[in-house]
């Protein structure tokens, strides 16, 4: 009911397209983010954030090799151009994601160590920094002069 009356106040319908494409763009980011956070089972979402340099610029890992989790506690990049290994390697490293990928050669082995208290407590501020980082910082600003004000 509230979108069919917006919908027939030209001024409302542009502040809600603009609300709506906003907090979809939120909720889009915080799923993302959610997705890439580090928790106890492997996922290639983790490794989303790697870049790794190549020809002179930096590539996203999933962009220069494959990315498969084929077990819940293990990780593996397979790259399409092998001389890249030891960079890949470094990029995972330096990603400051507590992995540590293991070379042999053909195949980047990353095991995904269990969570432990520490990491469980790390992982609860993470997120909540997520969800910080996330929501939209005035995207109720068009909507508090509609909304009424309480009175002390």
């Amino acid at each position: 009911m509230a979108v069919s009356v917006i919908a027939g106040i030209p001024a409302l319908k542009e502040t809600y397209t603009q609300l709506k494409t906003r907090m979809d763009k939120a909720v889009e980011d915080f799923r993302t983010n959610l997705a890439a956070a580090r928790t106890g089972r492997a996922s290639v979402l983790m490794l989303d954030t790697v870049r790794v340099p190549y020809y002179g610029s930096e590539m996203p890992l999933n962009q220069v090799a494959q990315v498969h989790a084929p077990e819940p506690q293990l990780l593996t990049v397979q790259p399409y151009d092998p001389g890249i290994m030891a960079d890949i390697e470094k990029a995972i490293r330096s990603a400051g994601l507590g992995l540590n990928p293991q070379n042999d050669g053909k195949l980047i082995r990353i095991p995904v160590p269990p969570l432990t208290e520490e990491r469980r407590k790390d992982m609860v501020k993470h997120l909540n920094k997520i969800l910080r980082t996330t929501a939209p910082r005035s995207a109720t600003s068009g909507a508090t002069a509609m909304t009424p004000s309480r009175k002390p």
